[in-house]
């Protein structure tokens, strides 16, 4: 077994290591996941590997579509799906599945493969970034400025979400019955506050309540759904 189990441990202790990137600016990783899915369990523990690093923003999406089989998924949000399929669209992909990796709006991954995710996230973080965005929190406020560093005119949302840094949940129905399952950055209260087209500097101000983490997003608009993201900043 060991040949089997070392490259295993090795690709999972590339997840802690943090990269060594030209730029400070955070990838995304968004995880379509389902508590009613059996390959999902390995995914959202490569995720909770993720969570707390500085240099990546971790985001468990969970969707509704496999509710039917027998568990009703408490975090389930079919604006998680649709966005899922939204990618899809944009990716000509003609369907979606869990669990599913996004890596900043653009490279999609099946299902819990450390290697190829970090490959993925290093080559975005090579990326030359095309929007500086910095954002503050001062009580339920949030403060975001946000600047083209190109010239540029294109169609972009800018989107906020908290999430729950830890969920537990002891599934009793379905495919993962009788395990107790733990989630990382479990996605709430996802919104488009604005579209901007780059043209000028943005500044704007949107209410948030509680003490969850807040995050914001600027992503490219493609015909159909969301495209690249270009920036991202998070307020724990």
């Amino acid at each position: 077994m060991k040949p089997l189990i070392y490259p295993v441990l090795a690709a999972f202790s590339l997840l802690a290591a943090p990269l060594q990137a030209e730029q400070d600016q955070p990838v995304v990783v968004e995880l379509f996941t389902s508590q009613g899915c059996s390959s999902c369990p390995a995914a959202d523990e490569m995720l909770a590997e993720l969570a707390d690093r500085d240099d990546i923003i971790a985001l468990a999406l969970h969707v509704d579509y496999w509710d039917y089989i027998g568990w009703e998924d408490p975090f389930g949000d079919p604006a998680h799906a649709e966005r899922q399929r939204a990618y899809a669209a944009v990716g000509g992909r003609r369907s979606v599945y869990t669990p599913e990796l996004i890596v900043q709006g653009q490279t999609d991954i099946v299902g819990a493969k450390p290697m190829k995710l970090m490959d993925a996230v290093e080559k975005h973080a090579e990326a030359t970034p095309r929007v500086a965005l910095a954002i503050s929190r001062s009580g339920d406020a949030v403060q975001i400025e946000a600047e083209p560093l190109a010239t540029t005119s294109e169609p972009m949302h800018v989107h906020m979400l908290r999430y729950s840094p830890m969920e537990r949940t002891k599934v009793t129905r379905g495919e993962n019955a009788g395990h107790v399952m733990e989630h990382s950055n479990v996605v709430q209260d996802w919104q488009v506050l604005t579209d901007w087209d780059g043209s000028a500097p943005l500044s704007l101000s949107a209410k948030v309540e509680g003490d969850l983490p807040v995050v914001v997003i600027i992503q490219r608009q493609e015909k159909g759904g969301p495209g690249a993201i270009l920036a991202a900043a998070r307020s724990k």
